[in-house]
């Protein structure tokens, strides 16, 4: 039970300090950001999680 208090601690402070930051250093203006070039990487990117997920759970 205590673990999982610091955990939930640390997430929430985390949170109080991630928030502000994110809010201060966020771009101005209202033009949306075009995200497309940034598709073509995720069905790479969960393939190679799922080779490596596959890996841990036959050799780790």
């Amino acid at each position: 039970m205590g673990t999982l208090l610091t955990i939930l601690a640390i997430l929430f402070l985390t949170l109080i300090v991630i928030i502000p930051l994110l809010e201060k250093f966020a771009a101005k203006g209202g033009e949306p950001k075009n995200y497309g070039h940034l598709t073509r990487w995720f069905i790479p990117m969960i393939m190679l999680i799922l080779v490596l997920q596959l890996l841990h759970h036959y050799f780790g």
